[in-house]
This record gives C-alpha cells, sequence and structure tokens, in this order.
C-alpha cells in the first residue's frame, strides 16, 4: 500500500535534524510545498536548497501559514523560535511536527498546550533518538515482550561533537552563535537531554517523572560562559530510576558525532545499544546487545522498520495517540525543570 498523499510546508531551517524530519515526510508520500527561514544564508537552510532543489520557497512565511491546503508544518528552527512558530501554525490549522527541544520554557509550553486544546490538532516533538533509530525500536519491542522483565533503570548517555559536518550543513565551520546562547537554544538538558527523558519514560512505562538531581557545566568553553558543555539529570517515576549524562566532548577521532548509548536494566536481564558506533567493534550503526538467563546475544539493527513517520500520516486523519501527545508535554516539562533547577559547574553562567 502506497503511503497517503498530503502536503506539508517546511517553516525554520536552522538545526540539521530538518533533514529527517523533511526525508522522513516526503518517505510517507508528502508533498512539500514550500520552505522559509528567517536566516536563508545559513549553512543548512543552504544545504536544505542543494538537497531538496524542486521544492519552492517563499519570501513571507504568512503565504504557508494561511494555505488551509497545507495539512502539516514541520520546524527545526532557532529553539527559542520554535514555539512561535508552533502556536502560528497551530492556530492557523495546521497539525506540528518540531525538532526537540519542542519549547525552552514553561510560558512557552502552556501556550503551546493551550493552542493544541484550542485548535485541535496535534503537536509532535521529533525525538530523534527514540523515532529514528532502529535499535531503539527493537529495544522497544524486547522489552514490551518482557525479555528483560520489569525495568528498573535506564542510563542514557548523548555526547555530542561540537564541530561535526552532519550538523552543520555544507560550507560552515562552525556552529552559529545561537548555539553559544542558551537564552536561545535553552541549555543543554532542555535541548539534548530531553531525548534521553523520552526513552526513559517509554521504557519505563510511565507518564510522569521527578527530577531528583541536575548540574550542567561549561569546562571547555570559558569565552562563551552561556555555552553548556556537560549536563547530567537524576530522574525517577515509580519505581524506576533514570539517569542521563550528555555532553559536547566528543573528540574528533571518532567516525561519528556521538557514541550515543542506552543501557535498560530489567528484573531478568538487560539490554545495551550502542546506536551510531561500536567503538573498535562491528562496523556500521544500531548494535544491540541483550543478556538474560539464557545467555547474551547480538542483533543488528540497522534493517528494523521504524513506525514515527506511518504514525504521523494516520494521525492526519486520526488524531495523534493521547498518550503519546501527553507525553511530548510530559517531556519538555521534565526537561524544562531539570535545566531550570541545575547547579552550575566550571565557567557555566
Amino acid at each position: 500500500m502506497s503511503p497517503a498523499p498530503f502536503r506539508f510546508a517546511a517553516i525554520g531551517l536552522d538545526h540539521a535534524h530538518i533533514f529527517g524530519q523533511v526525508k522522513g515526510l516526503l518517505e510517507q508520500g508528502g508533498e512539500l510545498v514550500g520552505l522559509w527561514t528567517g536566516d536563508p544564508s545559513s549553512a543548512v537552510a543552504q544545504t536544505v536548497k542543494q538537497t531538496w532543489p524542486q521544492f519552492p520557497w517563499v519570501e513571507n512565511a504568512d503565504d504557508l501559514y494561511d494555505d488551509a491546503t497545507i495539512d502539516l508544518v514541520v520546524t527545526a528552527a532557532v529553539p527559542g523560535d520554535r514555539s512561535e512558530i508552533t502556536v502560528k501554525a497551530l492556530r492557523t490549522g495546521h497539525h506540528v511536527v518540531t525538532d526537540k527541544p519542542g519549547a525552552i520554557s514553561m510560558e512557552q509550553l502552556d501556550e503551546i498546550e493551550r493552542a493544541v486544546q484550542e485548535s485541535g490538532k496535534f503537536w509532535s516533538v521529533t525525538f530523534s533518538e527514540r523515532f529514528e533509530v532502529p535499535s531503539v525500536t527493537k529495544a522497544g519491542q524486547l522489552v514490551r515482550e518482557g525479555r528483560i522483565g520489569t525495568v528498573v533503570q535506564t542510563l542514557g548517555l548523548g555526547p555530542h561533537r561540537e564541530i561535526d559536518r552532519v550538523h552543520l550543513g555544507t560550507g560552515a565551520t562552525g556552529r552559529p552563535d545561537w548555539f553559544y546562547d542558551d537564552s536561545r537554544f535553552g541549555g543543554i538538558l532542555c535541548d539534548i537531554a530531553s531525548h534521553q527523558i523520552d526513552q526513559f519514560l517509554w521504557f519505563t512505562g510511565n507518564s510522569d517523572g521527578e527530577v531528583v538531581h541536575s548540574a550542567v557545566g561549561n569546562f571547555a568553553h570559558p569565552d562563551t560562559p552561556k555555552m553548556q558543555d556537560f549536563g547530567e539529570i537524576l530522574l525517577k517515576a515509580g519505581d524506576a530510576q533514570g539517569y542521563i549524562r550528555v555532553d559536547w566532548f566528543t573528540p574528533q577521532g571518532l567516525p561519528t558525532w556521538g557514541d550515543g548509548r542506552l543501557i535498560i536494566l530489567g528484573t531478568k536481564g538487560y539490554i545495551e545499544l550502542r546506536k551510531y558506533v561500536d567503538i573498535a567493534g562491528r562496523e556500521g550503526r544500531d548494535h544491540l546487545f541483550v543478556v538474560d538467563d539464557n545467555g547474551t546475544e547480538y542483533l543488528n539493527c540497522e534493517d528494523v522498520a521504524l513506525d514515527y513517520y506511518p504514525d504521523l500520516v494516520r494521525a492526519l486523519s486520526h488524531g495523534l495517540d493521547a498518550a503519546e501527545q501527553q507525553q511530548m508535554f510530559t517531556v519538555m516539562r521534565l526537561a524544562i525543570t531539570a535545566q531550570q533547577k541545575a547547579g552550575k559547574r566550571g565557567f557555566a553562567v
């Protein structure tokens, strides 16, 4: 069966996650009818033009907001600008798919929630480390099958590389200015760690959680004290615990942008994911290891089917699952809370 046709627009092209979002929607039969961004000269925007030269750009974003034939708006704008785009798109009758973080303050999040309720449209945050990583999908299947018993803890590691061609766009030599200002990118916990918060709730089966401890640091960027290059969170939800560590210290010697790992501890075994690289080990990505009473098993998950974008297309007609919609808000509330209460280390201000 062919994917259902639908029309979408891309508004705000400042982060490289837009490539995965647009690609995912196009593969589901979407027609990209227009693009707009506040800084068309940025490396990411220029790379979008080179990647998809066939799609039209508009000079005024209102031309897209006011187009009632557009079903969905996707955005990977500067994090601090995403809520404004989201709310305007919702209030003009469009569903919204936004890069994480979906908001960087409680005020922004509350406004989005009101707009979702009043518009009847959905707001989906693309937590790509769950939605676009086949090994995470496979791990979820194993957990739901009871392979490792009841999940009692997740350990999520989200290291990133500051200067990385995958995230910078063609021709860029460094990160844009907003990357070094937490008032615009939201802080490392609100930003990167929202991925790991999402996975903690999803794997433990909890609908809410509590931030027990959080901290951020700036240990290697004294000239840009509003940039945070390290962060950690301790979570709890019911009987489950979660520890998260995120950072910008991935060295150039690693063959990818970060050695992202996830360990899921259950009462009858554990699963480890080496999402993007198995250092000094197997080639490729999406490596899954599971250990239980029967022994150890390795699974290559590169070909596991993903369901996020197909689910979005179904949601255009049937609505987003209520629990999934609520988790979007819960994850961002926890991430913003962790950011707000975080102790500061090193040069961080």
